[in-house]
């Protein structure tokens, strides 16, 4: 006789895990085939209240407990290679099960990251969902946060700032009435939130150019002061040059919002990397060509200070750098 936890599994997650090493779902483990590649292990937890509020969608949260990890392998110049979910739920409720499972699996396919197993449990408390991601890289160039070398460039994709901004929105703060006139900034800012865009299509770039990286998910500038304490640097940002979306551009210089909420507020999933000077024009080049807009910040520098924000010559005082769990 089935199980509850196997007819859900059955239901919603069989039919999205298509790859053959998961054995459709009806084993303890999967396979993955390894190659002359190394393993790149990742795993991210996103939980209700925390990382999204009670009332997203579930597809967006589909999207956003998978893509907080392929942010991460794509940080390290790795390829999606399939991930595993661990699920705790209150309860079955189809109504947004199925939702989830569809957005999870068109995810899947989109970033060529089958599912291959995992786990479904009950609990008392807030919705979890937690992933376990792999990516290949070939063998000994994972890129890694240690690596960064004085007269390094500080470069960034993306924009920064826009999810935080989301979250100020969607919890009523002041981008709600900074922006009331203006709906698609609005829609577009809280989509940011929701529904991040992991740079796996420069993955490549990053392995073949930048001597160290991370992604940006707590906040630029405490994610910066990791990379700068694991490389035993230290690193200079120009304020002005944190690239921006216009509603965000616009906020800052109305003073509806400063510049510490932007670069601490965390859940960009931007890649964030070092490139020494000679190879930076060629990653300026593979990043066009794959239509990753990248922007050079500052630079590394030698020292113990961390990351410091300067604006021209004057340094900006941050009463935080990066968003906390506990």
């Amino acid at each position: 006789m089935s199980s509850g936890e196997d007819d859900l599994i059955a239901r919603y997650f069989r039919p999205i895990a298509t790859a053959p090493g998961a054995l459709g779902l009806i084993d303890d483990a999967a396979t993955l085939s390894a190659g002359a590649d190394d393993i790149v292990v990742t795993t991210d937890a996103i939980v209700e209240g925390v990382h999204f509020l009670a009332d997203d969608p579930p597809q967006t949260v589909a999207c956003k407990a998978l893509r907080v990890n392929l942010s991460d392998l794509a940080a390290k110049g790795a390829t999606p290679a399939g991930f595993v979910l661990t699920l705790a739920l209150r309860d079955v409720n189809e109504a947004w099960l199925a939702p989830f499972a569809q957005a999870l699996g068109e995810d899947a396919v989109l970033f060529g990251c089958p599912l291959l197993g995992g786990d479904t449990v009950s609990t008392p408390g807030p919705l979890m969902i937690s992933i376990t991601a792999f990516g290949r890289v070939p063998a000994q160039q994972m890129i890694r946060r240690s690596t960064a070398r004085p007269g390094d460039r500080v470069v960034v994709t993306g924009t920064i700032g826009d999810a935080a901004m989301g979250l100020d929105l969607l919890k009523g703060g002041v981008v709600g009435a900074a922006l009331v006139a203006d709906a698609a900034a609005r829609d577009a800012l809280v989509h940011r939130y929701r529904v991040p865009q992991p740079r796996v299509a420069l993955a490549r770039a990053v392995r073949d150019h930048a001597s160290a990286a991370m992604d940006v998910s707590d906040g630029l500038m405490g994610d910066l002061a990791k990379l700068c304490a694991a490389s035993a640097v230290s690193a200079s940002i120009e304020a002005e040059s944190v690239p921006l979306s216009a509603p965000v551009r616009w906020m800052l210089d109305q003073r509806r919002i400063g510049i510490e909420a932007l670069v601490s507020g965390g859940d960009d999933y931007e890649i964030l990397c070092t490139v020494p000077e000679n190879r930076l024009e060629s990653f300026q080049a593979a990043a066009a060509s794959v239509d990753v807009p990248v922007m050079v910040i500052g630079a590394v520098v030698e020292g113990s200070t961390g990351a410091r924000l300067f604006d021209g010559m004057r340094e900006i005082a941050l009463s935080r750098l990066s968003y906390s769990h506990f």
